[in-house]
């Protein structure tokens, strides 16, 4: 098959997985998602044929990415399970349009350093995003002050903690590569096991109880969802409340954990 270049489209969607769903990208263990391979990754091709028909490039591909999680974020001051339902679908757009811009880029051979800046801008700002408007929800929006400042605040918290959480990777990257180390690959095992044998029980352990994995847009917009039923009996406010009051101390402990299995491990060992 000629490769492609920068200025011809795929002729099927066969040759266009083949070109923008490579091995190593399928196989990848943090940056592909479980909704990627569990689905969105068989949907996601018909969608990119229709952006290789326009002129948009895979960071203009990225920008309807960053707007999509936006209007996940702010579609949670929609009160009740409406503003919920219509979250949860949103995100699952956002993580779509995610699997899309990469995509066009293998196709068009347009990877770059800002394509992957747009990319963390995105995922950063919708996931602190959501916790905010969750606050939001949880304080009755719209509400007078001072009454939802707890709330609000709560929301705020939780919204620094993830974000904390979410730089502990991109800091591993940074003082690998300050410390000239090699880059580490997207892959399960190897250094990032941590060398103790209780942190290595504790690490698999938590693939049985992965609360550490609710901080990201999708898990969120579904917990969300599921509490917004629960709210239909005991009341929206209070479900948000509860959920809001859950999350936000687990987040402490996901962040602790984050950090001890970090320097536990090999990724920021010579």
């Amino acid at each position: 098959m000629p490769s492609p270049s920068r200025v011809t489209r795929p002729t099927s969607i066969a040759q266009l997985r083949e070109v923008a769903q490579p091995p190593e990208v399928r196989s990848r263990a943090n940056a592909e998602h479980w909704t990627a391979s569990l689905y969105l990754r068989d949907v996601s091709p018909y969608l990119t044929w229709l952006f290789l028909k326009t002129s948009i490039t895979a960071n203009g591909v990225t920008g309807f990415m960053i707007l999509a999680g936006w209007a996940t974020a702010f579609s949670l001051l929609i009160p009740g399970v409406t503003g919920a339902a219509l979250a949860l679908v949103l995100g699952q757009l956002q993580m779509l349009i995610d699997c899309c811009d990469g995509e066009v880029a293998r196709w068009r051979r347009e990877s770059s350093p800002a394509g992957v800046f747009l990319d963390k801008v995105g995922h950063y700002s919708t996931e602190a995003l959501i916790p905010v408007m969750l606050g939001f929800r949880a304080a009755g929006h719209p509400f007078d002050a001072p009454n939802g400042f707890l709330w609000t605040t709560l929301g705020l918290t939780l919204a620094l903690i993830i974000v904390l959480n979410k730089a502990l990777n991109d800091m591993v990257h940074v003082a690998r590569a300050n410390a000239g180390l090699d880059r580490l690959e997207d892959k399960r095992g190897g250094v990032t096991v941590p060398s103790g044998r209780l942190l290595a029980r504790l690490r698999s352990a938590a693939r049985f109880l992965p609360f550490h994995r609710l901080y990201h847009s999708v898990e969120l917009t579904i917990i969300v969802f599921v509490f917004s039923l629960v709210g239909l009996a005991v009341g929206q406010v209070a479900a948000d409340r509860i959920l809001l009051s859950v999350l936000a101390p687990l987040s402490l402990l996901a962040l602790l954990g984050h950090f001890v299995a970090i320097m536990a491990s090999k990724r920021v060992r010579n």
